[in-house]
């Protein structure tokens, strides 16, 4: 998990963005794409090395835009974050015609373990695009409120 080396299959990796903060994600498939979105997004709030996989969440979203639905899925797990706790780790991610299924995988924060880095208020529609590229498979670019 983390960022990727230009080559490698899937990763991401910090851009900045004037007052806030955003990340490019590359994916050869769509649902590794938002895999490593979340992956991201929580990689700038926590050092997510530090994160255990003991609990789980489970996230259905209807959808049909893909772009949309990423912002979605990042806010709600920014939702468990805010009222459970929660920190992900990863995720499994399942697309559909007419949205998501995830099982997102972490634990609740732990301030003996866990230091929050940068506090992320949401996941914003500002710059988002997912394009496909022919070389990667995926990649998206996505803002952050922080």
């Amino acid at each position: 998990m983390g960022t990727r080396e230009r080559g490698s299959a899937a990763g991401f990796e910090q851009i900045e963005h004037g007052a806030d903060v955003g990340i490019r994600v590359f994916a050869p498939t769509l649902p590794e794409l938002f895999r490593q979105a979340a992956l991201g997004m929580y990689s700038l709030m926590v050092d997510i090395e530090t994160v255990r996989p003991t609990d789980h969440v489970d996230i259905e979203l209807a959808g049909d835009e893909l772009d949309l639905l990423l912002v979605d899925f990042l806010n709600e797990l920014l939702y468990h974050t805010d009222a459970e706790g929660m920190l992900f780790c990863d995720c499994d991610v399942t697309l559909a015609s007419a949205g998501l299924q995830a099982r997102c995988h972490g634990e609740r924060y732990d301030p003996r373990r866990h230091t929050i880095e940068e506090g992320i208020k949401a996941a914003t529609y500002h710059m988002l695009a997912i394009t496909e590229q022919a070389a990667v498979g995926y990649e998206a670019t996505i803002i952050f409120d922080v």
